[in-house]
């Protein structure tokens, strides 16, 4: 298995969507090694400042995935396993005024990208394996060039690509998420979701790894901390804070459109055989960032 710095660093590299001129010069900015080494040394003695965003239509679609097939962990950390597979999940939402906490209500003049996040779990080798997990970004990927180009100069946890199309909507009765990735480094995805009674939702996701499915969205929707490995191969931790309430989730299944995802596919997932659940809106915050 390659080293996970190594794959994730690679992946973690900037590509616009678009192969123009004004694309590479992007690239350039956002990838100058001078501004990096800069910024971290401005981090080291100006912590960033707490940023929020009440976030909402917050789609989770989850897989297991075999251990064997993904890059070996940061050293240090283990994936979080059960019966050999770990989750996988990609998260899709809506900012709500995306920017500083100390704003207060003015964040509401900000923007309000679409995000997607797509994760694995790991534990530290020290913690006992009922501890809260701490993920592992694999790709993040946003709508908004400016937040894009921002989080990047100004952030190693968050290194979003730029899709050429992104399409997060809830209608009546269906959930239609898309990525399009252009010519550019963001994954790509489309997954088309519906509502369904609980009763109707396949257990077979949950049994044997977790006693209940209201513990199965506990795992994957609270947690506190994630990790991300910079295209310099560094790895950054942030702490967040993520008050969900299991008691507001909703359960969706896969419609007859189905799901489209070459990167599951890759890592030898199917993607008919996801856990996918609804959380309408929640306050989001992070909290802190720092270089392990």
């Amino acid at each position: 298995m390659p080293e996970v710095a190594d794959s994730l660093a690679t992946a973690a590299q900037y590509r616009h969507p678009a192969g123009s001129l004004s694309g590479r010069l992007i690239g350039a900015l956002v990838d100058c090694p001078r501004w990096t080494a800069l910024r971290r040394w401005a981090a080291l003695r100006m912590p960033m400042p707490i940023l929020a965003s009440d976030v909402t239509d917050v789609v989770y679609m989850n897989w297991w995935l075999d251990v064997d097939q993904l890059p070996a962990p940061p050293a240090g950390y283990r994936y979080w396993v059960r019966t050999g597979h770990t989750p996988f999940t990609i998260l899709t939402y809506r900012h709500g005024g995306f920017g500083p906490a100390a704003w207060g209500p003015l964040r509401r003049l900000l923007p309000s990208p679409l995000q997607s996040n797509w994760r694995w779990y790991l534990q530290r080798e020290d913690e006992p394996p009922d501890a809260m997990p701490t993920v592992l970004f694999a790709r993040n990927v946003m709508d908004s060039l400016p937040h894009v180009i921002g989080a990047r100069l100004l952030s190693d946890a968050m290194q979003p690509h730029l899709a050429a199309d992104f399409v997060h909507r809830i209608d009546a009765d269906r959930i239609v998420t898309s990525i399009d990735p252009g010519q550019g480094s963001a994954p790509r995805m489309r997954a088309v979701l519906r509502d369904c009674d609980p009763a109707q939702v396949d257990a077979t996701w949950w049994m044997g790894r977790f006693g209940s499915r209201e513990q199965a969205w506990e795992f994957l929707a609270c947690q506190k901390a994630a990790l991300a490995i910079a295209p310099d191969g560094c790895i950054a931790l942030t702490r967040i804070d993520l008050p969900v309430n299991i008691a507001h989730l909703r359960p969706l299944s896969v419609a007859v459109e189905g799901i489209e995802c070459p990167l599951l596919g890759a890592m030898g997932g199917s993607a008919e055989q996801a856990l996918c659940f609804l959380l309408p809106r929640v306050p989001f915050r992070v909290v802190s960032e720092r270089l392990l």
